[in-house]
């Protein structure tokens, strides 16, 4: 199987813009295609998530399959809360052979979160231990057990970063144990504090880690003050300065998703130009929609041949 469309893209050292596409609370095959027409030449990945905020949804291999047809690249994720290392290598496999070649290793959201937060979390192995266990399984063509695998599945290893977390000194050192795992890509948490991404960034440069992996950049745009406020107060390890929240309060409540689009855009212009970072994750929660008015505001249209 050949090289992914995202792999070519930072290879070849074009500044890469993906999106993501949140699987449906059931087994509606057209809410996946509705969500996934408006991503087609828009991005040159798409996120799959995997029962995001621990709340069941269609499998994220499922709808992978589905975003292939409709003619998008998946970038399918694997989360440690709900399997066991077999079933874990059963799925990479699975979703290797009907051509799923971007993965993104997580932790996932903790259960208490969810709907289900009885669910027992299983946590067999942790996100690093799941992206050296793939690497392991396409690099040395082995399962975690030892035993060699007969044809073993090429995919192009992603996982997630968050630039935000405290202690803040420990994140470019979580960083680098990612990238010696074997991470080829990382796609970091969603930024609202500039500062502390460009601090976050310069260390990764002067420690060497820029050069060893593709970081892409998280970017979120805020729906309204609401959406703002919530973010700051109740998600964990989110970072949304008070200029934000000051600059949403300043327009009209009618206008505050444009200025959230704008805030956005200013944001992706500043990452085309940062030392360091090769693209941008564009996660647009639930707002698939108004992809392509981004992607046009921000300036990355058309997306490069590769």
């Amino acid at each position: 199987m050949s090289e992914s469309r995202l792999a070519k893209i930072l290879k070849a050292g074009q500044f890469a813009f993906t999106g993501e596409l949140g699987p449906p609370r059931g087994s509606n095959v057209d809410a996946v295609r509705e969500k996934a027409k408006p991503l087609i030449g828009m991005v040159d990945s798409v996120n799959i998530t995997d029962n995001q905020t621990a709340m069941v949804r269609m499998s994220s291999w499922a709808a992978a399959l589905i975003a292939i047809q409709e003619g998008l690249e998946p970038n399918y994720q694997m989360v440690c809360r709900d399997r066991n290392r077999l079933a874990m290598q059963a799925d990479v496999l699975g979703a290797y052979a009907h051509g799923i070649i971007n993965m993104l290793c997580l932790s996932g959201d903790h259960q208490q979160f969810g709907d289900h937060p009885n669910a027992k979390g299983v946590y067999d192995i942790d996100s690093i231990q799941l992206i050296d266990m793939v690497r392991k399984m396409r690099d040395e063509g082995q399962f975690l057990g030892g035993a060699k695998i007969d044809e073993p599945p090429q995919m192009f290893i992603g996982a997630a970063a968050n630039p935000f977390a405290e202690p803040f000194e420990w994140r470019v050192h979580r960083l680098a144990k990612k990238i010696e795992a074997g991470a080829d890509f990382i796609q970091t948490q969603c930024i609202y504090n500039m500062d502390k991404m460009r601090e976050w960034v310069r260390q990764a440069n002067d420690m060497g880690l820029a050069d060893q992996v593709y970081i892409l950049a998280g970017v979120t745009p805020m729906k309204s003050l609401g959406m703002a406020r919530y973010m700051k107060a109740k998600v964990p390890g989110m970072d949304v300065p008070d200029d934000i929240i000051k600059r949403l309060q300043g327009v009209d409540k009618k206008k505050q998703a444009d200025e959230g689009i704008k805030i956005a855009c200013e944001q992706i212009e500043e990452f085309k130009e940062m030392q360091g970072v090769a693209g941008v994750h564009l996660m647009a929660i639930e707002w698939e929609h108004r992809v392509p008015e981004i992607a046009e505001l921000a300036g990355v249209l058309p997306r490069p041949e590769v």
